[in-house]
């Protein structure tokens, strides 16, 4: 297990690289940090900025990341040397929520009090494609694997799904009884993972909002997860402090994590499904899985 002191305030959001090879972090600071994955060694800093980051996404080809403030903007600049390629400005403030198109021509973007939109636009040039606004309070939104649906879920406790090309509605899923603040599609596209306020993470049917599996292990809210690029395992964590790596469609434990001194904002794991990465405090986790 390796632990990384790279900034100076809470952390936000995590991604790992599609090669594997680095890091990047985010949060309170005003910076996006990248860094050698397995060695903590910088890579480079962006500091363009002007309030706290709350959200980053790398993009599919390894070439960028869009980080997303609490004014409202997504930054998108080049990796590694920094370079600011463009600013959209397209929400009022808190991005809450940021995701690439699986081709890395699209970006999704979602946005919490204040705002409360989802947008569609392309990075090279700003232009909107659409804006969904049924949702109240934007905490997460995701591309499914193969392109064709994102999801996005809330304050109010429910998840949508739609079509990605056109914005077309495709499925709604009310199993949260309160505020869902993460999800993740499954590598297949069939299922997604939503966790919130209640402490529990459903795996659900996409099409039919049909539950395949529930895990309730957590004490209090989870905050964040992730599917292991194989599909067989999610990872989740949140305010009890404790990260859990579990078997998604039995519950089955496989991992308990519980060195983190704060409860934990950002997770993410490694393209190889060997690691896990979690952020808690000022402070990153990197542990093996497998």
């Amino acid at each position: 297990m390796l632990i990384y002191h790279n900034h100076s305030d809470n952390i936000f959001a995590l991604a790992w690289s599609p090669d594997g090879c680095y890091l990047a972090s985010a949060g309170r600071d005003h910076t996006v940090r990248v860094w050698h994955a397995l060695s903590g060694e910088d890579v480079c800093m962006y500091r363009a900025h002007s309030g706290p980051v709350l959200s980053l996404a790398w993009s599919p080809d390894g070439t960028r990341i869009a980080s997303g403030d609490t004014a409202g903007k997504v930054h998108i600049w080049r990796v590694p040397n920094g370079e600011r390629l463009s600013v959209y400005c397209g929400h009022k403030r808190f991005v809450r929520g940021v995701a690439w198109s699986p081709d890395s021509t699209l970006i999704a973007s979602g946005g919490d009090l204040g705002d409360s939109t989802v947008q569609v636009w392309y990075p090279d040039t700003g232009q909107r494609l659409y804006t969904r606004t049924e949702q109240y309070r934007i905490f997460a939104v995701a591309w499914s694997p193969d392109g064709q649906r994102l999801a996005a879920c809330s304050f109010a406790g429910g998840v949508h799904t739609w079509e990605a090309s056109t914005g077309t509605h495709v499925c709604s899923y009310q199993g949260h009884v309160s505020p869902v603040y993460t999800l993740g599609w499954s590598p297949n596209n069939s299922a997604l993972a939503s966790a919130g306020e209640d402490g529990h993470v459903h795996i659900w049917e996409d099409l039919t909002s049909n539950v395949l599996s529930t895990y309730r292990a957590h004490t209090q809210p989870v905050k964040v997860l992730g599917w292991s690029p194989d599909g067989a395992l999610v990872a989740s964590a949140g305010e009890d402090t404790v990260l859990r790596v579990w078997r998604a469609y039995t519950g089955e434990d496989v991992l308990i994590y519980t060195e983190h001194a704060q409860w934990v904002r950002a997770l993410c794991w490694s393209p190889d499904g060997r690691y896990v990465a979690s952020a808690s405090g000022w402070v990153v986790h990197v542990l093996p899985v497998l």
